[in-house]
């Protein structure tokens, strides 16, 4: 009697949760184009001028979340000057992956390349946040000539302490993993996303309907669910293999982080990696958390705007002494 209860209710947590990412998919549809690479689909959305001057500015947003994370407010305001390209990573809002191992940021930047090359992008500024921070690395030292510069906030770079949350630990096992997902993380989850996403933005104060504006909830839908967490249970070795090389990184890079971040350690990650990184620049903002392109957008505009107009500089004196010669 029991297991036929069991049953029933997983049944219907399964039901409920179909109704769900359907419900969830009309409210958060797609706003951009798909590109076709090897292993995925990848959803990109594109803002501001094609011809606006200097390279475009690709941004990648990290765990749990989706390009819409970039795009407000920092993206829509560097849309006002520049070309803007925000991409969902693979596995995440409307870019699915073939295979849910494909989780590494060294297989999800051989995608994202390749995506570029499809647009027909030689070269642009990486903006890059969380998670993705060990992304824009990887890509800084396997296509360096496809990053022009890398602007890193709150970003991941070595392994840490401790492990990623027991959740995402248990989502990740085989047959559990998938019922779970199937199941409780959709109705369990639309309860605590905003308690959640609160206390990431922590000490700021989360922006009202943050969680809407940014279709969060397309995180609970089963498949992004379970490559959201084998992302963040296989981090730690793939910044683990990567670490040794981040000498060789020849881009220019800031780092922006706040010193209260509990999300992602500014000593364990971000100062370590600038001292590293030849030439790296280190902002360290006081008494902000995690949420970095939220609690001061202006600044990280500003950045990127100096670093535009530095390699612009550099590249004019160069031609000039080509010329010269």
């Amino acid at each position: 009697m029991m297991t036929v209860a069991v049953v029933a209710a997983l049944a219907a947590l399964a039901l409920i949760t179909q109704i769900g990412v359907v419900a969830i998919e009309r409210a958060h549809p797609a706003q951009g184009e798909r590109i076709e690479v090897a292993g995925a689909s990848l959803h990109v959305v594109e803002l501001g001028s094609r011809d606006a001057a200097g390279p475009p500015v690709v941004m990648i947003h990290g765990a749990s979340s989706n390009l819409e994370a970039m795009r407000q407010p920092l993206g829509e305001m560097l849309a006002e000057n520049h070309r803007v390209i925000l991409i969902d990573r693979p596995g995440h809002g409307w870019s699915p992956r073939a295979r849910e191992q494909d989780s590494t940021p060294a297989i999800q930047g051989q995608m994202i390349d390749a995506a570029l090359e499809k647009m027909a992008i030689k070269r642009a500024i990486f903006v890059v946040h969380s998670w993705s921070g060990a992304l824009g690395v990887r890509m800084a030292l396997d296509y360096p000539s496809r990053v022009a510069g890398l602007v890193m906030l709150a970003p991941v770079a070595y392994p840490w302490p401790g492990g990623v949350g027991w959740y995402n630990k248990l989502v990740s096992t085989p047959v559990i993993g998938p019922l779970l997902a199937a199941t409780i993380t959709l109705p369990l989850g639309c309860l605590l996303a905003a308690p959640g996403a609160r206390g990431v933005f922590l000490p700021q104060t989360m922006p009202e309907n943050y969680v809407g504006h940014t279709a969060t909830l397309l995180l609970l839908r089963p498949r992004e669910f379970l490559a959201n967490a084998r992302d963040l249970v296989t981090l730690k070795e793939a910044v683990r293999q990567q670490a040794p090389r981040y000498g060789e990184i020849r881009a220019p890079t800031v780092v922006i982080t706040g010193d209260k971040d509990k999300t992602v350690s500014t000593d364990i990650h971000s100062r370590p990696f600038s001292k590293t990184v030849p030439g790296a620049k280190l902002i360290v903002l006081e008494g902000v958390g995690h949420m970095v392109q939220n609690a001061a957008p202006a600044l990280v505009v500003s950045e990127i705007d100096a670093m535009i107009a530095e390699i612009a500089h550099k590249t004019a004196a160069t031609s000039a002494r080509r010329q010269n010669d």
